[in-house]
């Protein structure tokens, strides 16, 4: 089987604290399709040695933290800063790359954290996937609306603080899902065109 015909490879490297950016991962993973693999970052900010491995044979990767304090997580930040090494060996350039975030308030920041992970992938050489849904900001808007928080960098969930994982917005899951199947498409349409003569 040549790699055209495999799978895309998406990894979606992840912090949760409390479930909730579990559940979008999970959301993300579903839409990028039989592919995808989740590497969820630990309470010590570690991912295991294969995890590594799995970030460097991957066709797309997607950094997964909730919004705390402005920003991404320390957990998530440790990672980042562990990454170093593959960023020294030029290992995750030309790699396609998305995120997704989520706080317990509606702005919450959210845009801080997102911006960090363009510039991680940036830092690494790759290529970012923005989110392709219109906002929904019309009056007639409801919570579990797609792209309710409109986002166009990537995907963004608003749970309240005292919401468990399961009560989630069911419109803030779907934009998470159907932006992994956008990140694993143009991953493939990138690794397609590659394989291409020039």
């Amino acid at each position: 089987m040549n790699s055209d015909s495999m799978p895309v490879q998406t990894v979606i490297v992840y912090h949760s604290g409390y479930g909730h950016t579990t559940r979008m991962a999970a959301a993300v993973a579903e839409g990028a399709g039989t592919g995808a693999v989740l590497v969820a970052i630990d309470p010590e900010g570690n991912i295991a040695d294969d995890a590594w491995q799995s970030l460097a044979g991957a066709d797309a990767i997607v950094f997964g933290s909730p919004t705390y304090m402005g920003g991404p997580s320390w957990q998530f930040k440790k990672f980042a800063d562990a990454s170093s090494k593959p960023w020294f060996e030029g290992a995750w350039q030309n790699k396609i790359f998305g995120g997704f975030t989520n706080s317990a308030s509606l702005n919450g920041d959210k845009l801080n954290t997102l911006e960090y992970f363009v510039l991680l992938s940036g830092q690494h050489a790759g290529i970012w996937v923005g989110l392709d849904i219109k906002p929904a900001n019309a009056k007639a808007s409801k919570r579990d609306d797609l792209n309710r928080m409109g986002s166009y960098i990537a995907p963004m969930a608003q749970t309240p603080a005292d919401a468990s994982p399961e009560e989630m917005s069911s419109g803030d899951l779907e934009t998470a899902r159907l932006y992994g199947a956008r990140v694993a498409l143009i991953a493939g349409q990138f690794r397609a065109g590659k394989s291409q003569p020039l």
